[in-house]
Formats: C-alpha cells, sequence, structure tokens
C-alpha cells in the first residue's frame, strides 16, 4: 500500500477495439469515412482561400483539387487513423475534416486530431456536435480516455477545446 493517493482500480476495465470505419449521424451534421473520391474536391471547394486554416496543421494549405486529393488519399491509407469528412446536413455541403490519431486500444485513449473546419463551419453547432459524435463513439466503444491536443499557440484551437469542456 502507499500514502500517495492513486484513485479508484477500474477492475472490469479491458483493451478496446480499434474503430473502423464508420458513419456517425447528429441532428446537425454526419461523420462519413473520408474518401479521396468522394470528398476531396467538395473539401479542396469548402476550403478555398483559407490559407490559416492549415497553419497548425502538418499538411497543407493545398493550392489545387489533385494535391489535396493526394494528401487525403494518403492519410486515408494509413491505418494508424482514422479521418472523418463533416457533412453539414441543413447546408447540404462537405465542411471539415477531422480524424482519430494515437489510437490504443491497450491504453483506452484515442485522441481527435488533424481537425480542419472551413470558416462556415467554425463555432457552430455542426463543429461542436462532430466533437462531440466522435467523443460518444469512444466512449461507447469503452475507451476511457479522448484526448485533445493542438499547438499552444494556436488560441482559436484552445478556445474551441475549452468551449468543449477539455483541459
Amino acid at each position: 500500500m502507499t500514502d500517495r493517493p492513486l484513485g479508484a482500480l477500474v477492475p472490469d476495465w479491458t483493451t478496446q477495439v480499434a474503430p473502423g470505419p464508420m458513419t456517425l449521424e447528429g441532428r446537425y451534421c454526419r461523420l462519413e469515412p473520408l474518401s479521396a473520391e468522394t470528398h476531396a474536391a467538395l473539401l479542396f471547394n469548402a476550403f478555398v482561400d483559407q490559407d490559416e486554416l492549415y497553419d497548425y496543421l502538418p499538411a497543407g494549405p493545398f493550392h489545387s483539387a489533385a494535391q489535396y486529393h493526394r494528401w487525403v488519399r494518403e492519410v486515408t491509407s494509413d491505418d494508424s487513423s482514422l479521418f472523418f469528412a463533416v457533412y453539414d446536413l441543413r447546408q447540404e455541403a462537405y465542411l471539415g475534416v477531422l480524424s482519430y490519431l494515437r489510437i490504443a486500444p491497450s491504453a483506452g485513449s484515442i485522441e481527435v486530431g488533424n481537425i480542419n473546419f472551413s470558416k462556415a463551419m467554425q463555432r457552430s453547432p455542426v463543429s461542436t456536435e462532430a466533437v462531440y459524435l466522435t467523443m460518444k463513439c469512444a466512449f461507447e466503444a469503452g475507451y476511457r480516455r479522448f484526448e485533445w491536443k493542438c499547438n499552444a499557440l494556436n488560441k482559436p484551437s484552445r478556445q474551441a477545446a475549452q468551449r468543449l469542456g477539455f483541459s
């Protein structure tokens, strides 16, 4: 026994299964498995003239639909992450991307990241619900930790995370 606070044990917790491609439906949006053929051109158009959206992302900005298509093909072929296209049900348009990253079933942790929401989607019920749907799915699948990381200088991302209850 130790005098250090450790917290309650979770005796019945078991390793989880890594999530696979799925569609998540909400009231304001639908998250679909990202596909170069289905989504790349539409998302490229949603991000046109918004190069600042890529300031803190590992790729982009993209200056041609073909360049964005190649990136989508590349990230969706990597089994270590799971990317979603965000479809705004009211605007009937694809307006964003987010993904599960650092999926660690044995630790019960999963990260939401590579979040790129067009200006038309930012600070809206659609953006809130998109993150909520990924969080809900992760916890319902048995994950016990849901993480959001961002560059400390990325004030909009930090504010969004705080607004959504991350600390």
